[in-house]
């Protein structure tokens, strides 16, 4: 068993309503379980910023299953949240959007997959959620959730609890 941190994030239609509602689907995926989720947090759009503030929160999961087979499961549940991913859009809005942060301490470098998420580490908005459920994971070449998250700014993100 491994235990994998998940970002999640959304900022189309009842945005805080999705995120609880996909904390709750991760806790229902096959062969994982749901250890710890975060507050919700209002985090101003991040790349494109023209769009609507986002909901953010973390969770992490125990799991047996392998990285890219998580992966697989967490992209079915953007679906299954009306998530529709266009070739070449970043950062844009979104239904809902997972995340695979952390996956124990491994470095996973796939064509479909990096593990740890490759900006990880500079991101407030992802590093503030995942310091609630899993303070002391090693986020590789950088230190630990909270050693890293101290290093950053956090202006404009706000918990609006839940």
């Amino acid at each position: 068993m491994v235990v994998a941190c998940i970002g999640l994030g959304a900022n189309l239609g009842d945005a805080p309503a999705t995120v609880r509602e996909a904390i709750q689907a991760l806790a229902t995926l096959p062969d994982c379980r749901l250890l710890a989720a975060s507050r919700l947090y209002r985090t101003p759009a991040w790349g494109n910023q023209d769009q609507p503030d986002f909901i953010n929160a973390a969770a992490a999961l125990e799991t047996a299953l392998p990285a890219p087979t998580l992966l697989e499961r967490l992209l079915a549940t953007e679906q299954a949240f009306g998530r529709v991913r266009l070739p070449g859009e970043r950062w844009g809005p979104r239904t809902l959007d997972l995340d695979l942060l952390l996956y124990g301490e491994q470095v996973i470098d796939l064509p479909q997959l990096t593990v740890p998420h490759p900006h990880l580490h500079e991101r407030a908005f992802a590093l503030l959620p995942l310091a609630e459920v899993a303070p002391e994971a090693a986020i590789p070449g950088h230190g630990t959730v909270r050693g890293v998250l101290a290093g950053i700014q956090t202006c404009g993100i706000a918990p609006i609890g839940g």
